[in-house]
């Protein structure tokens, strides 16, 4: 179970003002987008029209990171705030730890996708307090990503008005998430609803891998994978549930040879390999000036900012198909360095 720096806990735990909270929602912001390039990189290393039981689920996943980072984003702007994203301190440094000094031996790369990685780093990075089917492993007691959203969420409830001061032009909606998942947040008991809606995705309920919208949470959506089965309701099983369902299938030979923490000055000045490198940067780097824009006033961009995930996923294939320079055996992979934007949205 990862380690929250407490510092960050009781920085809330000890605000007294909506205004103490805006750093802390900000670090929210950071850490739902930095799970998003290491999942997305797993879910690009596939080769074509391959392992589509594993796609299904990684990319399920990536679509509620980029739900929680959008919530979290709403509600800073409800409590008056104004979400910071297109700058290079924004983008974590891969391989790196995670914000808020979260999982402190954890290190977060970019690579390839194997069942190691998932559960190395992607069950280690959504794990619940309480897991209902435990992993070997030793309790521990120390603080979790749930329990930094549920502090949260008891000093809004705590110190917000009922009628949050925000700007309810600067929400963010869209057909892309039923309205149930994203909606404005506008009220104290928006926000409280909107942080059940993060934590419940992401860790599960108390009783139950599930969340409310029915939906595995992201760990045990995980750990399908890396047990190669379906994790299914049985009454036989101790907490209800086990891995009993139908077989994951899984052909490491299907996943391209990935060169991890690919950095964009490994690879020659001028090549077309660097080229390339340096356009999935700049569609990346333009995504997160887009987002900016959609969390600041303008939430029509929304549309536009999430087309660009598809130049994202074709410039990214385009590199995992062509040979490392010097590194024998491996393909090239994403770096998710920062670029000033060359982009404008109407």
């Amino acid at each position: 179970m990862l380690k929250i720096n407490p510092q960050f806990v009781q920085a809330i735990t000890d605000a007294g003002s909506l205004e103490e909270l805006f750093p802390m929602v900000q670090h929210a912001i950071e850490l739902e987008h930095a799970t998003i390039p290491p999942y997305l990189t797993a879910l690009f290393s596939f080769k074509p029209n391959t392992e589509a039981a594993i796609r299904t689920v990684i990319n399920s996943i990536v679509i509620e990171e980029m739900l929680h980072m959008t919530i979290a984003a709403n509600i800073l702007n409800a409590i008056g705030g104004s979400p910071n994203i297109s700058n290079p301190e924004f983008v974590p440094n891969y391989p790196t730890h995670l914000p808020m000094g979260i999982g402190e031996t954890l290190i977060v790369g970019i690579e390839k996708y194997s069942p190691d990685l998932v559960k190395r780093v992607f069950m280690e990075i959504e794990e619940p307090e309480n897991p209902i089917i435990m992993l070997d492993r030793a309790e521990v007691t120390y603080r979790t990503i749930g329990e930094f959203y549920m502090a949260l969420q008891a000093k809004i409830q705590e110190i917000a008005p009922e009628v949050l001061p925000g700007d309810p032009n600067k929400q963010v909606t869209s057909d892309f998430f039923a309205p149930e998942l994203l909606f404005p947040i506008l009220s104290k008991a928006d926000a409280i609803n909107a942080i059940n809606i993060i934590v419940e995705q992401g860790e599960g309920t108390t009783i139950s891998p599930l969340g409310t919208d029915d939906e595995l949470a992201h760990y045990y959506k995980f750990e399908q994978l890396y047990k190669g089965r379906e994790l299914v309701a049985d009454p036989n099983a101790a907490h209800g549930y086990s891995f009993t369902g139908p077989i994951i299938p899984f052909d490491v030979s299907n996943v391209l040879p990935l060169y991890p923490n690919t950095k964009a000055n490994m690879l020659p000045r001028g090549s077309e390999e660097r080229r390339l490198l340096e356009e999935f940067n700049q569609t990346y780097s333009n995504l997160l000036f887009g987002l900016h824009q959609t969390f600041n006033g303008q939430p029509g961009n929304l549309g536009n900012t999430i087309g660009l995930m598809y130049d994202l996923r074709l410039s990214c294939q385009k590199l995992a198909e062509m040979s490392f320079p010097d590194k024998y055996g491996y393909t090239i992979g994403p770096s998710y360095e920062f670029i000033s934007p060359n982009i404008k949205f109407i």
